[in-house]
């Protein structure tokens, strides 16, 4: 059975092609299929689940995903996310899902007030969600980083961490959580979550940069968070 991604397509988007390229090439032949979903539209049309892809949408000149997250497609995202469609926002994804209020907590400057872009380590942490239940808890994968906003703040993390909300944590080659290795400040070395349902993902490092070995980048280990989603949609796990 085919299952069809959508990958929302702002002014300034710079991996959008990355995310289509996965979902409609890389996983083609496990029956992954996907399509452009322009900022201006009201409908998302026949979709399973959603990407909404790095970069910097309108130019992030108010505020990181601030005026992505107000685009009129925001409202059918909205609606999907909340009758349990699978969404995943990756990096500036992220920072509009969170704008968009689908996401609790704040991204904010890097703690260096620079941009980065390097390979990083994180842990899989929390409850399974379609885009990580197919990766045991416990285990490390590299994938890349690139931003400058990428600092996770929420007021009461305690509550956020109690929850099982904290899918994603910035770890060391090894697997420990360590300062050195959070590479921009973020509580808890955050990397990424999930909504209270567990159905919406945020995470600021690029899984689909690591979905093929000719990018380096930990090898493939970006390609498991789109195989999860592809089991899930398969068992009917999701709405």
């Amino acid at each position: 059975m085919a299952h069809h991604f959508g990958v929302i397509r702002f002014p300034g988007s710079n991996c959008d092609d990355d995310a289509l390229h996965i979902v409609d090439t890389v996983l083609a032949d496990r029956g992954s299929t996907g399509e452009f979903l322009w900022h201006k539209e009201t409908s998302l049309g026949q979709v399973d689940a959603l990407v909404v892809p790095g970069g910097f949408s309108y130019g992030d000149y108010l505020r990181a995903g601030a005026m992505a997250a107000h685009a009129p497609i925001m409202e059918a995202v909205i609606a999907f996310a909340k009758s349990g469609g699978p969404v995943v926002g990756i990096c500036n994804g992220f920072q509009i899902l969170c704008e968009a209020g689908l996401l609790e907590g704040a991204l904010t400057r890097n703690e260096s007030l620079r941009f980065i872009c390097k390979d990083i380590f994180c842990r899989i942490e929390g409850r399974p969600t379609p885009f990580s239940k197919s990766l045991p808890a416990g285990r490390h994968v590299g994938m890349p980083i690139a931003h400058a906003e990428g600092c996770y703040r929420h007021p009461d993390v305690e509550r956020l961490e109690g929850e099982s909300q904290v899918i994603f944590r910035y770890c060391d080659a090894e697997g420990g959580v360590t300062a050195e290795a959070n590479p921009n400040g973020s509580i808890n070395n955050i990397a990424g979550i999930c909504n209270a349902a567990g159905n919406v993902v945020g995470l600021m490092p690029h899984p689909e940069r690591a979905c093929e070995t000719v990018l380096g980048a930990g090898g493939v280990a970006g390609l498991a968070l789109f195989e999860s989603v592809l089991e899930t949609l398969s068992s009917g796990a999701t709405r």
